[in-house]
């Protein structure tokens, strides 16, 4: 039958030997290529390599073990997660961005709220608490970030015990989320002009149990990793990208900060009241996959910090605002957790339901066509856990985005994983993908 796909042009796979590698040992497939009497192979480590770190693919040129060229094939995610905030309200545009990069939701949140906010001219009237929250629910989860990418470098190089201990701790994240949020994940808790709801009662004393925890469990990676000899030498040198190929590839978070350059958005372009905070930026001068390991470690100490520091403010906020007074943008509900599970506490639905005939309409207004947002077109960016995480926004002045683009820094890292790994073994090439850390969901989006 003909092909009339256009998008899938015929083409010949046969061309020349085809290996098929299932395991056996390396030696004996380079001895293979080496009786045809040509030296160079073709590899495609993915999109299904445990390594890869979800569905992205490389496509590897080999001379024996020596990768000669190496390329990141994207795209096999094709969430459309931006195209489909086009169709929804600013408020709903949340629960489609909060899914991007899955291992740090908060910040997608985040960086499109702080731009809806711009444009509607409400950045200085959201809430102290309300801003706390947020700064504290991000720290909380850059913790869990880089706990992941640490688990799972790890793993891939063989250090199995980094592995089990990162998830056991991200898990005690994952419960204070849960108790917050109502959700472990995919939270859309951070909203336009505020967040969904104010804190549990207890959940402070949760926090504070969780960071006395990681106190006492972070020196174990530490002790693990930081001068074992097996593990160093598998990251040393390994990954290499100097502080001019990180500028001119727009590399941002820890694998520039890994070339000793203090650039952190929390203290160069500060929001949320991040130049309240007392904590450090954390730099090493190696510039390669070594150095981005020790400042993902260091880095959860620093926001360990201003985790205490959140709870701290906290304590003398209680009762206060967690979503601006303006009811034409405030979102209407008001949660509780009950037998039910979680939804409009008993006395909110009273009010609209029984009590004011205006109260429900404009409930139901702003739920199903929500607030306009004034025309313009904002860039605001965030320090995420990966690096720049920004959001685009345009607004036509109706209800729903013209156009939301988000710059994540997973897709912009990737770019160097070509001048990270041509020139080093087949086995680096794993080490220099877990040191850039991306998540193809923030760059499928």
């Amino acid at each position: 039958m003909p092909n009339t796909d256009p998008y899938a042009q015929s083409s010949e796979t046969s061309q020349g030997r085809v290996f098929t590698v299932t395991g056996q040992d390396w030696d004996s497939l380079v001895s293979g290529i080496a009786d045809e009497g040509d030296d160079r192979v073709v590899v495609n480590m993915g999109p299904q390599h445990p390594s890869t770190h979800g569905v992205l693919r490389l496509i590897l040129e080999l001379e024996g073990e020596t990768v000669t060229e190496a390329r990141a094939g994207i795209g096999y995610l094709h969430t459309g997660i931006e195209k489909n905030m086009e169709y929804r309200s600013w408020t709903q545009g949340v629960t489609f961005c909060t899914r991007m990069d899955y291992l740090s939701p908060f910040y997608n949140e985040m960086t499109y709220c702080l731009g809806v906010e711009r444009l509607l001219g409400i950045e200085d009237q959201v809430p102290e608490k309300a801003q706390v929250m947020r700064v504290m629910l991000m720290e909380l989860n850059r913790i869990s970030s880089h706990l992941v990418a640490i688990a799972t470098g790890g793993m891939e190089i063989g250090a199995l015990t980094v592995m089990t201990i990162g998830f056991r701790e991200r898990e005690e994240i994952l419960k204070i989320f849960e108790i917050i949020t109502g959700l472990r994940m995919n939270h859309a808790f951070i909203r336009p002009g505020g967040v969904a709801q104010d804190l549990p009662a207890g959940s402070l004393d949760d926090v504070r149990r969780v960071v006395a925890l990681f106190k006492k469990r972070l020196p174990e990676y530490s002790a693990l990793c930081n001068a074992n000899p097996i593990f160093k030498a598998r990251l040393e040198g390994v990954g290499h990208l100097d502080l001019a190929g990180c500028l001119a590839l727009g590399i941002t978070g820890p694998v520039l900060r890994s070339t000793g350059y203090p650039w952190d958005l929390r203290k160069d372009q500060p929001y949320s009241g991040y130049e309240d905070y007392d904590f450090d930026v954390i730099t090493w001068d190696t510039a390669d996959s070594y150095g981005r390991f020790r400042i993902r470690l260091d880095e959860m100490w620093e926001s360990l910090k201003i985790i205490e520091q959140c709870v701290t403010r906290l304590e003398g906020l209680e009762g206060a605002p967690v979503m601006i007074d303006d009811k034409k943008i405030g979102w209407p509900s008001q949660l509780s957790i009950g037998s039910d599970g979680m939804g409009n506490s008993p006395e909110h639905i009273k009010h609209i339901m029984g009590e004011s005939m205006e109260a429900l309409i404009h409930h139901f207004k702003l739920v199903t066509e929500g607030f306009k947002v004034p025309a313009g077109q904002v860039y605001v960016p965030i320090e995420s856990p990966r690096g720049e995480l920004g959001a685009h926004i345009v607004s036509e002045g109706g209800t729903r985005p013209f156009r939301v683009h988000f710059r994540d820094p997973s897709f912009t890292n990737l770019q160097a994983t070509s001048i990270m790994s041509e020139g080093g073994q087949v086995a680096d090439v794993i080490v220099a993908i877990a040191s850039i850390d991306p998540v193809m969901g923030g760059v499928d989006r």
